[in-house]
């Protein structure tokens, strides 16, 4: 099976800077093109996804409901497949997590060396927060911007753990 956050980082770095992936077939096209179009897809959800004979198996985690649904009901209907499996997890509703997401994304996007991540229609830096610990997800151009990501992140108050997930573009060539 596919390694999911190689998927994620596949979805990711494709949404984000334009590449096209060598070796993606039609349907792992299709299904990222319909993930990413998502009109409630945002810098507080992850979504990754695996397709295998036509079988697509959805993962990651949301802030609404609604967008694991929509997620499931917009691959169904793509030609070829022939199964959805969703496994996507609904962040519990918590005002402090939905505070702690608004401090994460002005601290971290308000830092002058990334603040050009947050120009893009889905930025690059995924904030993901449950129940006060912070998963950052996403791609960056570089070492650096990894680090102070995860500096930033952990520079918020009530934040319990950060856990970087973040990947540099082309390190893994």
């Amino acid at each position: 099976m596919i390694n999911a956050s190689v998927i994620a980082t596949v979805l990711m770095v494709s949404s984000v800077f334009g590449a096209e992936v060598p070796g993606r077939t039609r349907l792992e096209r299709q299904v990222r093109h319909e993930l990413i179009m998502l009109p409630y897809y945002g810098v507080f959800d992850r979504l990754a996804f695996s397709v295998n004979n036509g079988k697509v198996v959805l993962m990651g985690e949301v802030t609404r409901p609604t967008l694991k649904s929509t997620a499931e009901n917009v691959v169904k209907d793509i030609e070829g497949i022939e199964s959805v499996e969703n496994n996507i997890k609904v962040l519990p509703l918590s005002p402090n997590d939905d505070r702690l997401r608004l401090q994460l994304y002005r601290t971290i996007y308000g830092h002058t060396a990334l603040n050009r991540y947050a120009l893009q229609a889905v930025p690059s830096i995924h904030i993901i927060v449950e129940n006060g610990n912070v998963t950052l997800d996403g791609v960056v151009a570089n070492e650096g911007d990894r680090t102070i990501a995860k500096l930033q992140a952990n520079s918020v108050s009530g934040v319990f753990s950060v856990t970087d997930n973040l990947q540099v573009e082309g390190a893994g060539k």
